[in-house]
């Protein structure tokens, strides 16, 4: 005999998906918080293994210049091949926040795995200088969207205070990407070719694809709305005037510096102008013109993201001015080969993802940031000082580990400073200050890059010129495009001695140009305020009424359940919850409130957690800013007012 049906009884049967999730009827896709652990972490091995390679291909590049420059004799336009890559990322990393609201998580991430592994793989078959930079320039346009992509998808899937720490383990593999490039890229060249170390990465790429393809599947802003609507909201024209400003500006100093031309070559007037001119177009369209800006100009209302994209700008600026020229000072200077060179950039590689870990960790005890990265802020500097002093004669522990504070501090400095700037944001705007923090690091990465060639290239035509006269000067330019000339013995000795010292003076100066903007990045944080990770608006208690409780949700089961603790703001929401043995249908405005103990656990998707449990229940508001909202019924949750 049937039991009669009571009002405890769910309104649908629970049925499981395929991967393992579980789904209530039909009613709608999973969002974030409720997906399997499982799933969860196919994701993140699909997220990380994409960032691993969008942080290889930053580095790869520079312990390679000097067999790829010889093979096209354009050693003067190799600095290109870091700057064109990193243009492309600084230029498209915003404009990837905007496109996880409107193509949702999935579409975002694989749009850039598509241009990232298309650019690689064209640059391990390109057969000139131009073509090689240009496939730089298209895998850039994804390696910055596979960084913020990554870093949006793994806020959606866990709390604030977790966060830290998963990001902590994000950064390690970003930081182990970093620091393998230089070494991979000289052994790959030393045994291979240069062009395999491109190629062999592709497997890499599929695997990403496959994985995400497979289970990057929770529900999403972007789905349900027509590609017309969908190509309304991205703003082109902010993405044109950024890149066409930006590399006006590469363009200049490349005219002036790299290849030495006066001021008033057209040239230089020409690029110089231009800059000006897309920058002020570029603040126009951001402003008045572009429905969803990729800037997001009302943060630069803030004092907080202010600071944080000054400090990203300048932390980026000294740790690639020192990636892109420490293995030429090994190679140059000491006189050591190309996969030497870039092993020398291995323990920045693992002090990078020991402080990433470090630092998420302790943000995750303590629930604090300020005081960690008032410490361990000042390490860069250090090591950026100890990178200046290094001599022709420097120890073996001076000249491998000099190094390590910079990547420790830049890794600690990164990751507090992202957490600084969410956790004064409302959850809503997650995925848009998480573009405006890689934005001023995407444009320090390639200022840093270029600015320190502009220095390196100026310094070295001077310090040439001092020391070669004469018949000599013929060497000069040659010199320049060709740094291996340095170990070659068809040079004059002393033609090689004056080369050397001049590449000596021209690399301490960019060190120094380093250290001195990692200095003024830790000025730039000290005003930064301290803020708990588990801050929480102020609650107001309110009583539901039983009338009230019949109007939207299933009847309570228990009378300590007539009364809920309220959150002053409430949310809109589609929202179905599993909460013990009652089934929460959330459609309308509703309160959900804390009728038990703080500490009590909810069960979402199958997944009990008590530590989560006033997150989950504060995070119905995921996803981004009101006016994004197109559709609130496909949506996990709107912000709330």
């Amino acid at each position: 005999m049937s039991q009669p049906v009571t009002e405890r009884d769910r309104l649908l049967p629970i049925r499981k998906a395929s991967n393992g999730d579980i789904r209530h009827g039909e009613r709608r896709p999973l969002g974030p918080l409720e997906i399997s652990r499982g799933t969860r972490y196919r994701i993140l091995a699909g997220i990380w293994t994409a960032t691993f390679l969008s942080a290889l291909n930053q580095t790869l590049v520079p312990t390679m210049l000097p067999s790829i420059s010889s093979e096209f004799n354009k050693s003067n336009q190799a600095s290109w091949l870091g700057t064109s890559y990193l243009l492309a990322t600084c230029t498209f990393t915003p404009l990837y926040g905007r496109l996880s609201n409107v193509l949702g998580r999935k579409g975002a991430n694989h749009t850039a795995l598509i241009f990232a592994g298309l650019g690689v793989l064209l640059c391990g078959l390109s057969t000139n200088m131009e073509t090689l930079i240009l496939a730089r320039f298209l895998s850039g346009i994804g390696g910055g969207g596979l960084m913020t992509t990554s870093s949006i998808i793994v806020s959606d899937m866990y709390t604030l205070r977790s966060r830290g720490l998963t990001q902590g383990v994000q950064s390690v593999f970003n930081g182990l990407g970093m620091g393998f490039g230089g070494p991979l890229g000289g052994l790959v060249t030393d045994w291979l070719g240069w062009r395999w170390a491109f190629i062999i990465q592709m497997p890499l790429f599929i695997f990403s694809y496959v994985l995400t393809t497979m289970n990057l599947n929770y529900v999403t802003e972007g789905k349900g709305k027509s590609t017309r609507e969908i190509l309304k909201r991205i703003d082109y024209g902010g993405s044109a005037t950024l890149l066409m400003a930006v590399g006006s500006c590469l363009l200049f100093l490349s005219a002036r510096y790299n290849e030495g031309l006066e001021w008033s070559s057209p040239s230089v007037t020409i690029s110089a102008s231009l800059t000006a001119v897309f920058s002020i177009l570029f603040i126009i369209v951001e402003i008045w013109v572009a429905p969803e800006p990729v800037l997001a100009p009302f943060l630069l209302k803030q004092k907080i993201p202010v600071l944080v994209g000054i400090s990203n700008f300048l932390v980026a600026t000294c740790n690639f001015s020192i990636m892109y020229f420490l293995p030429m000072w090994f190679q140059t200077v000491i006189l050591t080969s190309a996969s030497i060179a870039g092993l020398h950039l291995l323990p920045n590689s693992l002090s990078m993802s020991v402080g990433s870990l470090f630092a998420g960790w302790m943000m995750h005890v303590t629930g604090r940031y300020k005081l960690i990265n008032l410490i361990f802020g000042a390490l860069p500097f250090i090591g950026a000082s100890l990178i200046y002093r290094l001599q022709e004669d420097s120890g073996f522990f001076v000249s491998w580990f000099s190094i390590v504070p910079l990547g420790f501090g830049n890794a600690v400095v990164l990751q507090t400073m992202l957490i600084a700037l969410l956790v004064h944001l409302p959850e809503s705007y997650m995925a848009v200050g998480t573009g405006f923090g890689q934005l001023f690091r995407g444009i320090g990465q390639v200022g840093g890059v270029a600015v320190s060639s502009a220095v390196f290239q100026s310094i070295l035509d001077s310090e040439l010129r001092k020391r070669l006269t004469g018949p000599d000067t013929e060497f000069i330019m040659k010199i320049r495009q060709n740094s291996r000339l340095i170990a070659s013995p068809d040079i004059p000795a002393h033609i090689k001695e004056a080369a050397k010292e001049s590449y000596k003076i021209s690399l301490k100066s960019v060190f120094f140009f380093a250290s001195c903007m990692t200095l003024l990045a830790y000025i730039v944080r000290l005003p930064i305020p301290d803020k708990h990770l588990d801050h929480e608006p102020k609650r107001e208690h309110t009583h539901t009424h039983r009338h009230h409780q019949h109007q939207h949700q299933p009847p309570s089961s228990s009378p300590s359940e007539s009364s809920t603790v309220v959150e002053p703001s409430s949310v809109r929401t589609s929202m179905t919850l599993d909460r013990g043995a009652e089934y929460i249908d959330v459609e309308d405005r509703c309160e959900l409130g804390d009728s038990e103990s703080e500490d009590s656990e909810l069960e979402v998707g199958g997944v009990d957690s008590a530590k989560r449990t006033r997150t989950r229940k504060r995070r119905l508001s995921t996803y981004d800013m009101a006016e994004d909202v197109a559709d609130p019924e496909m949506h996990y949750g709107t912000p709330r007012v």
